[in-house]
């Protein structure tokens, strides 16, 4: 087998209409639409080299793509890995929690709640360690 080629991809013809039609919308980012174009040439048998020429790419790209390809199908080989990042802030009970807060009455001297006063209430002992009030106005 030629240097470079280790994964093959072969593509349905849904596949290829949907990568065809991915990359014509341009509601992608242009990373996506990159990815798109590498499986697309690698499908119709196009070397690493050839693609990285073609493309102006780093030939890791294609190997990873083609690689995420073969091992885990089209859209995580379009997307790639989620980043894991932290947990939300508020859990299940915590978000119970919030919704309650939000629904009764605000504390003395409050006409309403405001989402500092939401995530001070909640920053309290036996609900979350700490809390923004921007990550209270995303729940």
């Amino acid at each position: 087998m030629p240097k470079g080629k280790k994964y093959n991809i072969s593509l349905t013809d849904d596949e290829r209409e949907f990568l065809k039609k991915y990359i014509r919308t341009g509601k992608h980012t242009a990373r996506n639409i990159t990815r798109a174009r590498i499986l697309l040439l690698s499908s119709e048998g196009k070397t690493n080299a050839e693609i990285v020429k073609s493309l102006g790419i780093c030939p890791a790209t294609v190997s990873n793509i083609r690689k995420r390809f073969t091992e885990s199908g089209l859209f995580f080989a379009l997307g790639g890995k989620p980043f894991p990042g932290q947990p939300a802030k508020p859990d299940g009970k915590g978000q119970a929690t919030l919704i309650a807060l939000a629904c009764s009455d605000p504390p003395e001297g409050h006409s309403s709640w405001t989402m500092q006063l939401l995530a001070d209430k909640l920053a309290e002992p036996d609900t979350v360690k700490s809390i923004s009030d921007k990550t209270v106005r995303k729940y």
